[in-house]
């Protein structure tokens, strides 16, 4: 369907067409007619799918042509970075109207601060927030919240993920009962139903075939050995020149160990994650986009909420924990109906959680040949037992896991005794 097919004003269909927006995604297609009738909406997309634009455009429209002053929309964000593309993005879409818009989060200086201050006194029409920095500015006193006509929460499951569920709770009841509610999010686990129920009211429902990368994605594998890693990834950095990579690992201090032997050997990287200074991660970012930084090497972090459209390649050094942070991470590629390639090393401890993901996909990803100069590489045996591993049902397997009586089978003896005197010492001391 086109956005010219929609019941959308002259304005904002101007804006699509300056932006170069002409058919809508199954998400736009489907949510923007129902946020037009008002009703209040649970949508469940992966992310790079159009969510924003999908409640931007209609709530631009709808509230374009109301006279209240004051904040008559508020957008819920998990992070800084989320906030400011929205933002960005609201600034294009409402090119053509009188429509204001105003992003709050947490990480700046006191003269930003004050600038989002005068903002919520004044009243922008849209406000778009992490929510620990807006109910800063609730605490003070001064955020009049009378005339909001629509909440949206944007990314509900990371939300709740990062603990923000009091705070989005807060949030909502100091606003309007009548109001609709429009909540988006990757995936739908229990926690975000229970919130959805809390706050929503006879919802209309919206499922896109989630979690499941776009063919456009070159999806390969290394198996290797945890050795073999860095070898792999700078062969592949070879192979991928002047073109933008994400780098995604398991931890912040693996993140840091890897950017510095990168530097070591002049590759243009960088590190992204959560102990960096937002003014670092800004300048960052900015780099990244700039061509000034090639690789970004990253925690989970970058897997949802970063909009650059140029990225080409890919790689998880480290296998995520689920199949559908597999799926957010190599969304970062192939966007805006671009090729990309993802590509992830599969060390022997993963091959169980690989398979899973494999069996969630439900194909294989295409194995590659380790580079003959690293060595022999091991075989691929996603259903063999591992210490602490699962196996292909997720269930736990090998020596790591426990009997029904507490025992460990690797010693048959039923509890270990080592672990109770472990546990008693701990007890005594605490």
């Amino acid at each position: 369907m086109r956005f010219d097919e929609l019941d959308l004003s002259d304005e904002v269909l101007d804006a699509l067409d300056a932006m170069r927006f002409e058919e809508c995604t199954p998400i736009q297609e489907q949510a923007i007619p129902a946020i037009l009738r008002g009703s209040d909406l649970i949508a469940c997309a992966q992310t790079g799918t159009g969510k924003t634009a999908a409640y931007l455009l209609p709530v631009i429209d709808r509230l374009s042509g109301t006279p209240e002053n004051g904040i008559k929309c508020v957008v819920m964000s998990p992070t800084r970075e989320l906030a400011q593309q929205i933002d960005r993005q609201m600034e294009g879409f409402g090119y053509f109207l009188p429509i204001s818009s105003l992003a709050i989060y947490g990480g700046t200086d006191g003269a930003t601060f004050s600038q989002q201050q005068r903002g919520l006194k004044m009243g922008a029409d849209i406000v778009i927030a992490t929510p620990g920095r807006l109910i800063d500015h609730i605490q003070m006193k001064y955020v009049d919240f009378s005339n909001v006509e629509v909440f949206i929460l944007d990314e509900a499951d990371r939300m709740l993920d990062m603990g923000f569920y009091d705070d989005i709770m807060q949030i909502a009841n100091r606003l309007p009962r009548q109001r609709q509610t429009l909540m988006f999010s990757a995936t739908m686990p229990p926690k975000t139903r229970r919130l959805a129920k809390e706050l929503l009211t006879d919802p209309e429902e919206i499922n896109i075939a989630i979690s499941r990368p776009t063919e456009k994605i070159d999806q390969r594998a290394y198996v290797c050995h945890q050795g073999q890693k860095e070898g792999i990834l700078k062969h592949l950095f070879r192979t991928i020149t002047d073109k933008k990579v994400i780098v995604f690992v398991a931890s912040k201090l693996k993140v840091k160990e890897l950017t510095r032997e990168l530097r070591r050997d002049k590759w243009k990287a960088a590190e992204m994650h959560s102990d960096l200074e937002q003014s670092r991660r800004d300048e960052v970012m900015n780099d990244f986009r700039a061509g000034r930084i090639d690789i970004l090497v990253a925690t989970d972090i970058l897997a949802r909420g970063i909009d650059i459209d140029d990225i080409a390649l890919v790689v998880n050094y480290d296998v995520p924990r689920e199949a559908e942070d597999y799926v957010h991470r190599i969304g970062r590629t192939a966007r805006a109906n671009a090729d990309g390639t993802a590509v992830t090393l599969v060390g022997e401890p993963d091959q169980p959680k690989f398979g899973m993901i494999e069996d969630f996909l439900g194909y294989e990803v295409r194995k590659e040949e380790v580079p003959a100069e690293l060595g022999e590489a091991p075989a691929y045996r996603p259903d063999r037992k591992s210490r602490g591993g699962r196996n292909r049902q997720g269930k736990p397997s090998g020596n790591g896991a426990r009997r029904r009586d507490g025992g460990d089978k690797s010693r048959g003896k039923g509890r270990n005794p080592y672990w109770k005197r472990r546990k008693k010492k701990d007890t005594n001391g605490a």
